[in-house]
């Protein structure tokens, strides 16, 4: 009796143990691993990204203002990076990536912006992952994307902005528009541009399209600087914006390869668009200045190379490379007389091309997305319908533009009323690294 006991336990052991292991292994496959790869990468593009703004961004608009405005270009780089590290771990990261009451096809309140279950990083250990590369990396990622996202706006209201009034305007603006974009189009299922299927790869829509029309809003409300566009306003020392166009260049790799958020395949072909769509447009800018102003400039190549790499970002995930060269030669023209001939004829001052290479380079680009993603035209991603496709991201551009149009002025509108946004003449004619922050670029 004992021996048919131990038979029959026998017997149900070797039915019971496989199903046993089969269950491990898919508990353990259906649980993200860390990659000591991917995280090597991702810590990596993070750099690279935080690169991008200081000192990148920051050489390449301190070059171009006049020489008494050099620092505050700067210090409002270096402030921005600090106010918005700070703001992103209270309450951003949250607000743009928590999907507590999100659900797939169902537009509510969560598809707009996040709430605050993760306010504070609540939860975040050592342990906790983001795909395969630890959540703490993720965010550091993320935090990059949204300082430079309106340190990018810095450009378009150079010169004549008080410092006290663009630390209030940042934040808010952060709050308001940066952090419920992001969540709209990257937080996942139930984020209203996600449903909508709107393909922003590395932020062409949350990051340039939205600081260029916030830049646009911007040098609207505040006005013209003194003296323009009669007075000369040359930029005081190309060789920080060369250098600093350059170091955008490099940083940028972090951006789009980075975005693949894994050491892969669409990673090394995000690095591969990237720089056949900004050497093209460095080029198409430059032959279209040489064309029709009779020299290539210094100053034109780099914008150029901010135009090409502004394009690619929604892209650069899903095209090939002949469709990033495509991409890259339509954004380094037409941001080219965006900057120069439209801005001439529509008399707007935004002082260092803020809408013209990031407003309208994003926008080109984002639409284009819709055609070089088709696997037809050499695109890796899964669009079979150009036409379908192309609606859908200018849905998403048209959105973008009008809700962060609105939001942005009114919250400019108010601050003038309660702080005012604008120094006054004689501290605009002084400069404003005396008149705001009591320093020169230069002690001759």
């Amino acid at each position: 009796m004992t021996l048919r006991k131990f038979a029959g336990l026998g017997a149900l052991l070797s039915l019971v143990m496989p199903a046993l292991a089969l269950a491990e292994e898919t508990t353990a496959a259906a649980a993200p691993a860390l990659d000591s790869g991917d995280t090597a990468w991702m810590l990596t593009a993070t750099a690279l990204v935080l690169f991008m703004t200081i000192p990148g961004l920051a050489l390449f608009y301190g070059g171009m203002v006049r020489s008494k405005n050099v620092l505050s270009v700067m210090m409002q780089c270096f402030a921005i990076t600090g106010l918005i590290s700070v703001l992103w771990v209270v309450y951003g990261y949250s607000l743009a990536f928590d999907t507590t009451g999100m659900e797939q096809g169902v537009t509510n309140f969560n598809s707009f912006v996040g709430g605050l279950s993760k306010a504070f990083l609540a939860g975040v250990t050592p342990s906790s992952l983001t795909a395969a590369f630890p959540e703490a990396v993720f965010i550091v990622f993320q935090m990059t994307f949204a300082i430079i996202t309106p340190a990018l706006i810095v450009g378009a209201f150079a010169e004549r902005m008080k410092f006290s009034a663009m630390l209030v305007f940042m934040a808010i603006w952060f709050t308001l528009v940066y952090a419920p974009i992001a969540h709209m189009v990257w937080s996942g299922n139930g984020g209203l541009m996600w449903d909508w299927g709107v393909l922003d790869f590395a932020g062409g829509t949350v990051v340039h399209i939205n600081a260029g029309i916030a830049g646009l809003v911007c040098c609207l409300v505040l006005g013209k600087r003194k003296g323009f566009p009669t007075t000369p306003m040359a930029p005081h020392n190309l060789g920080y914006t060369l250098m600093g166009a350059a170091m955008l260049w490099i940083g940028w790799f972090g951006f789009n390869a980075g975005s693949a958020a894994a050491a892969n395949g669409t990673a090394g072909m995000a690095m591969l668009v990237t720089q056949v769509a900004t050497a093209a447009a460095a080029l198409g800018w430059m032959f279209a200045e040489w064309i029709t102003h009779g020299k290539p400039s210094a100053l034109g190549i780099a914008s150029g190379v901010v135009a090409g790499l502004v394009a690619i970002t929604p892209a650069a995930g899903t095209v090939g490379p002949m469709g990033a060269l495509v991409i890259g030669l339509v954004s380094g023209v037409v941001c080219f007389f965006c900057a120069t001939s439209l801005k001439r004829k529509l008399g707007y001052d935004d002082s260092l091309d803020a809408f013209g290479v990031h407003g309208v380079g994003g926008i080109v680009g984002a639409i284009l997305t819709g055609v070089f993603a088709a696997p037809v035209l050499g695109g890796f991603g899964t669009v079979t319908d150009i036409a379908a496709q192309v609606w859908i991201q200018a849905k998403g551009v048209g959105f973008t533009v009008i809700y962060t149009a609105i939001v942005t002025y009114v919250i400019l509108k108010v601050l003038d009323v309660v702080m005012g946004l604008r120094v006054n003449e004689e501290e605009e004619s002084v400069g404003l690294d005396l008149a705001q922050h009591n320093e020169r670029g230069y002690n001759l």
